[in-house]
């Protein structure tokens, strides 16, 4: 009969465990280079490494600028000033009554039809038939001191002709006549396109301590003669309405009958290790309003103009169409910094060890001798101060045989 082996010592399993997290607490590793004469496996690491540095060099470093600090959104003014004028059916229009709000800010409007309603004092006459239950048969139909939110008045009870043709409305208390009654058209477009609006911007970015403008700096009375051009006039601010319009893709006679919103963009992005005289305005255009939505598209405000006849208060409603005019403006601003520079250098060397992880994963899984692979990658090593761990020798002999 074969001796019984002798059953560890209490606790000698516990001590092993113990043993092994230690050692995986406090042993080094380090890598070791095994040579793979694999040309498959050779080519797709360089060719990962290739992609990695194409990458880091061309994208990060030359697109993105990644050496640079960076600052987005510089302090920006903005003035504006419009000039022209135009006629309607029976008046000429200047352009202080043309422009709202004429203070010259970043968004102003720019009038190019108006329905007028002449006359309006307070008073009683019929409601707008496009006001809910207004339409009425008889006085039974309208309710005395009712008031409408969205009506022109307060209700005094009576059924009455309207305006024109044989439909009743109730009678309101307000300003009258209404203006759906006695409105009267007209078109200002007719030289509208010619309408000229300078804008003149000025940026700075505080953490740089760089400003800039886009007026030429000039005393010869540039500005009184030039119109802007991106290549021979870039710091002549002084657009064409119908050049904005234009440069939007909309057509100049829709947009002056319904009216809509314009945004003049301006994007400064200065690299600044360049000279000053690199960093310039890049103006865009296009329509901000939803125009094929019909609900929403289109721009129209309502002001009233007044003044007294025989002591009466009166006043001249408009309901104003026009182009509404929003000069936007953005831009980045980069410096070569050393910081990003070498945190994104890190990154990239970093990244180059993704090829031998990818085909470090292949050679361990998907090769045919991954097992010989792994046992020649991984070692262990005891220092001489330390007892190496002997390996159990079975006490059967034919154990001894088989090894």
């Amino acid at each position: 009969m074969a001796a019984a082996q002798p059953k560890p010592p209490a606790g000698a399993t516990a001590r092993r465990l113990a043993r092994g997290c230690w050692s995986a607490l406090w042993d080094y590793e380090t890598p070791k280079v095994i040579v793979v004469r694999n040309r498959r496996l050779g080519v797709l690491y360089r060719a990962v490494q290739l992609l990695i540095l194409l990458y880091f060099v061309w994208y990060v470093f030359i697109v993105q600028k990644s050496y640079q600090e960076s600052e987005t959104g510089p302090e920006s003014s903005i003035i504006t000033k419009v000039k022209g004028i135009t006629t309607s059916e029976h008046k000429v229009w200047d352009v202080e009554e043309y422009v709202k709000p004429p203070e010259g800010g970043s968004v102003f409007s720019i009038i190019t039809r108006v329905e007028a309603t002449h006359s309006q004092t307070q008073g009683t006459c019929p409601e707008s038939i496009k006001v809910h239950n207004a339409t009425c048969l008889s006085d039974a139909d309208c309710v005395t001191g009712e008031l409408n939110m969205l009506g022109n008045g307060l209700r005094t009870g009576r059924c009455v002709p309207y305006y024109q043709g044989p439909s009743k409305t109730c009678e309101v208390f307000g300003w009258c006549p209404v203006e759906d009654g006695a409105s009267v058209s007209q078109f200002l477009g007719t030289m509208a396109p010619n309408f000229t609006i300078l804008i003149k911007n000025s940026i700075h970015y505080p953490k740089f301590h760089f400003s800039k403008g886009n007026i030429a700096d000039r005393t010869d009375g540039y500005l009184k003669r030039c119109t802007f051009h991106e290549a021979s006039d870039l710091y002549c601010p002084i657009f064409k309405l119908g050049f904005i319009v234009e440069k939007a893709g909309e057509s100049f006679a829709e947009l002056a009958y319904k009216g809509g919103v314009i945004g003049v963009i301006i994007n400064w992005d200065c690299d600044l290790d360049l000279p000053a005289s690199e960093c310039n305005p890049k103006y865009s255009f296009r329509r901000l309003d939803p125009k094929h939505v019909p609900a929403s598209s289109g721009y129209n405000f309502r002001f009233a103009k007044y003044y007294k006849i025989n002591g009466t208060t009166t006043r001249t409603l408009i309901k104003a169409y026009g182009i509404r005019i929003d000069v936007i403006v953005h831009g980045q601003a980069g410096k070569f910094s050393l910081i990003p520079t070498i945190i994104n250098l890190a990154t990239a060397l970093t990244s180059v060890g993704v090829g031998s992880f990818l085909c470090d994963w292949i050679l361990l899984t998907f090769m045919n001798k991954n097992k010989v692979y792994s046992h020649k990658k991984f070692d262990k090593i005891t220092p001489a101060s330390e007892p190496a761990p002997q390996a159990s020798i079975p006490t059967d002999p034919k154990g001894l045989a088989q090894l």
